[in-house]
């Protein structure tokens, strides 16, 4: 029995001593290989007609978010038109403010897909019709739909995934996904 034990034991040591060699233990590390560079090719010159030259390159078209202010378009303005999302401050350099309105320039093309109109008003002594109708304290968020009902209202800001999540569950606005295929 005890040979077969010290059998055993010079087995595991000789398997041992294989699997440190195969795992890189003594060996030394492969030289380094040598890339040469390739000399930079030079891009093709093609002669561009001068009215292609003209215009500008085809893309992705760059979608500005529609914002207004308060004193610029009045609640009925908008109705059955476009979802109006209400920022109210009561200073321009409020940070909840300024936070929100990055946090909109992020995104315009989701805001735009679902016709959205941001409405900033930051002068509360200007009493304009959306302050009167909402009657804001400090910074507010507020998004109405088409029709002119409150989907959601918040004390800070909000992302434009956030605000397009809260849109998307109205029955306006599943009704017009719909009709237009997924838009």
């Amino acid at each position: 029995m005890r040979i077969l034990l010290s059998k055993m034991s010079a087995l595991a040591l000789a398997v041992t001593g294989a699997q440190a060699l195969a795992m890189g233990g003594p060996t030394p590390p492969p030289e380094p290989v040598r890339v040469e560079r390739a000399a930079p090719a030079r891009p093709a010159t093609a002669q561009v007609p001068q009215a292609a030259a003209d215009t500008p390159p085809a893309g992705p078209r760059q979608v500005e978010l529609d914002i207004r202010a308060a004193t610029e378009v009045t609640p009925e303005a908008l109705l059955f038109d476009r979802r109006p999302v209400l920022v109210f401050a009561d200073t321009p350099e409020e940070p909840s403010f300024s936070t929100q309105m990055d946090l909109l320039a992020r995104d315009p093309a989701a805001m735009e897909r679902r016709d959205v109109t941001v409405i900033t008003d930051t002068d509360p002594a200007a009493a304009s019709a959306w302050r009167q109708r909402f009657r804001p304290r400090g910074f507010s968020l507020i998004v109405l739909d088409t029709d002119g009902t409150v989907i959601d209202r918040k004390p800070f800001p909000w992302d434009t995934r956030e605000i397009g999540r809260a849109i998307d569950k109205t029955p306006v606005r599943r009704g017009e996904t719909r009709a237009s295929g997924g838009r």
